[in-house]
């Protein structure tokens, strides 16, 4: 068995000229081939490519679609994110259980299928939702999963499958992201000027990053560009994995000419040979309609050699997939997990356009940044600032699921109030809203009259509405589980507090909190906040912090007293043994 890993892998370390950066790609592709990664493949990998064994485990250990042992041929990855489970998740999996006849984590004998979770994956508004073998299967109810099963122990592709289908659900499209657009036109006025000309253009604008931090676009753009270094770079982070989110999705599926116009852009104007999108893993689906793209691209002359005739004009793109993490969002993971390593978050400064991918200077933009780029350089800067407001100008893609009538993208203008916007979704008669996905804010309605823009609420993207019917604090409780699960583990603040304040939070919410432990919660939580090394730690808090402040009748309503509460229920510890040595426990007695 072992000759023929051999086999297999020399001939995909070949495959990618074996450049010890693209171990994330042939570590996929070497997953693709086994169905797994045994412990001689890893042992191999290294062996080819001439680095340490421990770099390969490293990077293999650390992503959530790579498994160490022998998967079923089908593998269904079945969401259980929040909104998911508002919508029914657990009921399909109780489903698929069933008709599987194995539990989530587990593969039947016969090596069909293995039953997985999943965080988000970006179709919150079709929830409850699965990838199966990377196909998206959407809307799914208990009834569809037995036909689904037998259909896939028979053979059949996930794709003929009716649910495997994926709605754009673009329900309000605007002036900016989603109009119609000619191919090519912003590359050209670009090349009819300086690339300092392009920057200024950008800082005209005003334009801030979308990816919810608002960095001025232009500003990292004129870092980049001055940058020492023997090449320099531009990132595009699709990895949009944040709870709820879904807008960059639509914008690949429906524009992605308008995302590769904004990377070529930024690349005349930083100096840049080479763009790199990072898609998350969750997203292979829209890889074959993204390579079509880029192809149709190079024979038009707007990728490759001399781009649009001009002499010494040099740039293409490449797409990196990634293997699920979470924290691969954070941009400096991002590079990491580019090159091949685990996506642990670097210590800043030196920051990415200084010393960015393969250490060069590199700008790191987000999907919906790089449109409004192509944007402004086709239509000019005027135009961009005229929409939106002072501080926050054009518009924002908002991805809106939850207890609303109408789930999906809106391309707002940014100004508009949380109410506004529940109207328009029809979401009226919501007890919370979540701004910005679990790593942003849980709104009370006496905020409903805020702005979403840079002034006043920025956001990502992810807006998630609670109906009156929610149990708002389990959901947050729910939100820290899941950055319990994806930290990366390199700070304690992060992998150690956020472990400590999720099993307090179980302890009040199972009605055995006081008000000491409340007070404990939220300075553990701001510990965290401020101790933690990356962007994930910093907000990890949040759902519980925030709604320690916006909805507290909700949080002192669980509590008993001042009094000591044990943790735990000892009777309720002891029930497993004695139920085996028949014996009471003592705590009866």
């Amino acid at each position: 068995m072992t000759e023929n890993y051999s086999e297999i892998i020399n001939e995909v370390v070949e495959q990618f000229g074996k450049d010890r950066s693209r171990l994330m790609d042939i570590t996929r592709a070497v997953h693709a081939k086994l169905g797994y990664l045994p412990e001689e493949a890893i042992g191999l990998i290294p062996k080819a490519l001439g680095i340490h064994r421990v770099e390969v485990r490293d990077m293999a250990s650390f992503y959530a679609f790579f498994s160490r042992e022998p998967q079923g041929r089908t593998v269904i990855r079945l969401c259980n994110s929040v909104v998911e489970r508002m919508k029914g998740a657990d009921a399909v999996a109780k489903a698929f259980e069933k008709a599987a006849g194995i539990k989530f984590g587990q593969t039947t004998a016969d090596g069909m299928l293995t039953l997985e979770y999943t965080a988000c994956i970006g179709l919150s508004d079709q929830a409850p939702a699965a990838l199966v073998n990377g196909t998206p299967l959407t809307n799914l109810c208990p009834a569809d999963v037995p036909a689904i099963v037998q259909a896939l122990k028979a053979g059949k592709s996930p794709r003929e499958l009716p649910q495997a289908r994926v709605d754009l659900n673009l329900r309000q499209p605007g002036p900016v992201i989603f109009a119609p657009m000619q191919r090519g036109a912003a590359v050209r006025r670009a090349l009819n000027m300086s690339p300092e000309e392009v920057i200024k253009e950008m800082n005209a604008s005003r334009v801030r990053g979308r990816g919810g931090a608002g960095f001025p676009t232009a500003m990292k753009w004129d870092f980049c560009r001055k940058a020492e270094g023997g090449a320099h770079y531009i990132v595009c982070n699709a990895d949009e994995g944040e709870p709820g989110t879904f807008k960059d999705r639509v914008i690949l599926a429906q524009c992605p000419d308008l995302v590769f116009e904004g990377m070529t852009v930024a690349g005349y104007a930083l100096g840049a040979v080479e763009g790199l999108v990072y898609l998350r893993a969750e997203y292979e689906y829209l890889l074959p309609s993204l390579e079509q793209c880029l192809a149709k691209r190079r024979s038009l002359g707007l990728l490759g050699e001399n781009i649009c005739g001009l002499e010494g004009f040099n740039f293409d793109i490449r797409i990196q997939l990634g293997a699920g993490a979470y924290v691969c969002g954070e941009e400096s993971a991002l590079i990491e997990s580019l090159e091949g390593k685990r996506g642990a978050p670097r210590d800043r400064p030196p920051f990415p356009v200084q010393k960015g991918y393969k250490n060069e200077p590199t700008a790191v933009n987000n999907v919906e940044t790089l449109c409004c780029a192509a944007r402004i350089m086709e239509k000019g800067a005027a135009w961009f600032n005229a929409i939106g407001t002072k501080d926050s100008t054009g518009t924002k893609l908002v991805s809106v699921s939850g207890d609303c009538e109408k789930p999906g993208v809106y391309e707002i203008q940014y100004g508009m109030s949380v109410d506004a916007l529940l109207q328009l979704v029809g979401g009226q008669n919501a007890q919370a809203v979540q701004m910005a996905g679990p790593s942003g804010q849980c709104l009370a309605p006496k905020d409903f009259g805020r702005s979403i823009c840079f002034e006043d609420l920025p956001t990502g993207g992810s807006v998630i509405v609670f109906g009156p019917q929610r149990d708002v604090l389990e959901c947050m409780h729910q939100f820290l589980e899941f950055f319990v699960e994806e930290s990366c583990g390199w700070c304690a603040p992060c992998r150690a507090g956020t472990t400590l304040m999720c099993k307090m939070v179980e302890k009040v919410l199972e009605g055995k909190g006081t008000r000491n432990d409340l007070r404990q919660i939220e300075t553990l939580g701001n510990t965290i906040k401020t101790m933690s090394r990356c962007g994930l730690g910093q907000t990890a808090a949040n759902p519980i912090l925030t709604t320690l402040r916006n909805f507290s009748n909700l949080w002192d309503a669980k509590v008993r007293s001042e009094d000591y509460v044990a943790p735990f229920d000892l009777k309720k510890a002891l029930q497993e043994a004695c139920a085996v040595t028949g014996q009471k426990p003592h705590a009866e007695e």
